[in-house]
């Protein structure tokens, strides 16, 4: 782990003129096999270029290429015909900062110091795979939303790389033989919503699936076409870069990414646990090396993408990273990977004194294991507000579903759900999503789950302990509960 020093990036930044040339060298031997019809045509080898593309509280559900009726995505499906879909990726918190966080660093949250809190401040000492990449000769840039929220002084830019006002932009600048790796990082699917927008989409309202841990209404119904509203603006977004990657003859030689940074903003999905806050979609079209139609089971977190990123480039992997390559998988390998960590501190100013609410889970493919650090805590956020510009349960976002859940709380038809959302939460929790998918039911603490649940508690804790996460030390380190909150 990094020690967090703020000059390490401008020691970085003086290896650059050292590793640049050599980096270029590594990365163009390492990528033979990723042209293949440039190299038939006796065309001389280019660095792989690399567009990563991702929406801000996007769910796994909510693709054409994932089974959704009502969700219109012919962007992220034409990636996933040409390339690869991933069907359980997800992300390494459901919060946007630690989520972006990790996916820049390769890292756990947990390793990343104030980092893995939203609106924190991400020390620059730590690698991230832009800058690693514009060390070995890549131009980096991205547009809009980056890393955070958060703040930067330490950096000269955003870490996700400098600002441009498109990739249209980014792409009229670039020189003809050097690679590139580009952000695309948008506002879309984030409340609040243009209900303008979801009248114009003509989605409809019956064809969306509302998910059992919510009321059926045709509020939230309403609510929920806003979303996919901006589910397809994104996607349209995407497909206009796919455009410029054909016009400009880059196509072939470009890893396209797709995906979201976490679940959707809706009660009990986004800064929850549960896959409806931490699985998300994921399709990659790599010419040459995803062949068209893949489908990859493998558990996989978006972590994963920096190493792939740099494998891709001919570069090694930093040792602090956590995440693996997905290069292996990619070109067909099986799938080993028996777990992924997920994990949470806090989230927005919702409780008393800013405290977070900590958890840590080991999602396997049928398994769902919880630990709630504070279990005398509210998850969603305290009841009261807890400062005047506040809301109650204020880690839930603001908007019509959550309005109509607390206002009719004490109703038969919405009280399960507003129990779902907001209720306090026993210290383990586990649920087996082969029967239950949305993890509506507990089975922690039942004699028929006792074996199961020691063996993944243990999983869990040796994971932690072997990333030095310091709840495995110390369980309720208030550490995260002191990070200053820029937002």
């Amino acid at each position: 782990m990094s020690s967090g020093n703020p000059t390490g990036n401008d020691v970085r930044r003086r290896t650059m003129l050292i590793s640049g040339i050599a980096g270029i060298t590594g990365i163009t031997g390492a990528l033979s096999l990723s042209t293949p019809a440039r190299a038939a045509r006796g065309e001389p080898e280019r660095p792989v270029n690399i567009l990563f593309a991702i929406a801000d509280d996007w769910g796994y559900p909510d693709a054409g290429a994932n089974g959704s009726r009502a969700a219109r995505t012919p962007t992220f499906d034409r990636l996933a015909a040409e390339g690869a879909l991933f069907t359980r990726a997800f992300c390494a918190a459901p919060s946007c900062t630690p989520s972006r966080n990790a996916i820049l660093t390769g890292q756990a949250p947990h390793r990343l110091g104030a980092g893995a809190n939203l609106w924190s401040e991400l020390p620059a000492t730590f690698d991230v795979y832009p800058d690693l990449l514009e060390q070995a000769g890549y131009r980096i840039g991205r547009m809009r939303k980056g890393y955070g929220p958060g703040v930067f002084p330490q950096w000269p830019h955003d870490p996700s790389g400098p600002d441009f006002p498109s990739f249209g932009e980014f792409l009229q600048q670039q020189p003809e033989r050097a690679p590139f790796c580009f952000w695309l990082g948008s506002s879309d699917p984030h409340r609040p919503y243009d209900p303008e927008l979801g009248e114009q989409s003509g989605i409809d309202p019956a064809d969306v699936d509302i998910p059992p841990y919510l009321p059926d209404t045709p509020e939230i119904r309403a609510d929920a076409v806003n979303y996919l509203a901006e589910v397809e603006r994104f996607d349209r977004e995407v497909g206009d870069a796919l455009q410029l990657l054909d016009e400009r003859g880059l196509a072939e030689n470009t890893i396209v990414v797709m995906t979201g940074d976490h679940g959707w903003p809706w009660p009990r999905a986004k800064t929850n646990l549960y896959d409806s806050g931490t699985r998300v979609p994921l399709a990659i079209r790599w010419p040459g090396r995803a062949a068209p139609g893949t489908v990859i089971d493998r558990l996989t977190v978006l972590s994963d993408l920096a190493p792939t990123f740099l494998e891709a480039a001919g570069l090694p992997t930093p040792p602090a990273m956590t995440g693996q390559s997905l290069v292996p998988a990619l070109s067909g390998a099986p799938a080993a990977r028996k777990f992924v960590v997920l994990e949470r501190e806090r989230h927005s100013f919702a409780r008393a004194g800013n405290l977070a609410y900590p958890v840590r889970a080991l999602r396997t493919d049928r398994w769902l294991y919880i630990r709630n650090f504070f279990p005398e805590r509210w998850p969603a956020g305290d009841p009261q507000p807890p400062a005047p510009d506040r809301g109650a349960f204020a880690d839930i976002d603001a908007g019509p579903t959550k309005t109509q859940l607390l206002e009719n709380r004490d109703r038969p038809e919405f009280a399960e759900a507003f129990q779902l959302a907001t209720a306090k939460r026993p210290a383990e929790e586990l649920y087996d999503l082969a029967s239950d998918p949305h993890s509506l039911h507990n089975l922690a603490d039942r004699p028929a789950s006792a074996a199961v649940q020691t063996r993944l508690r243990e999983q869990l804790h040796d994971w932690m302990r072997r990333t030095d996460d310091p709840r495995a030390v110390d369980p309720r380190t208030d550490f995260w509960d002191n990070v200053k909150y820029h937002g």
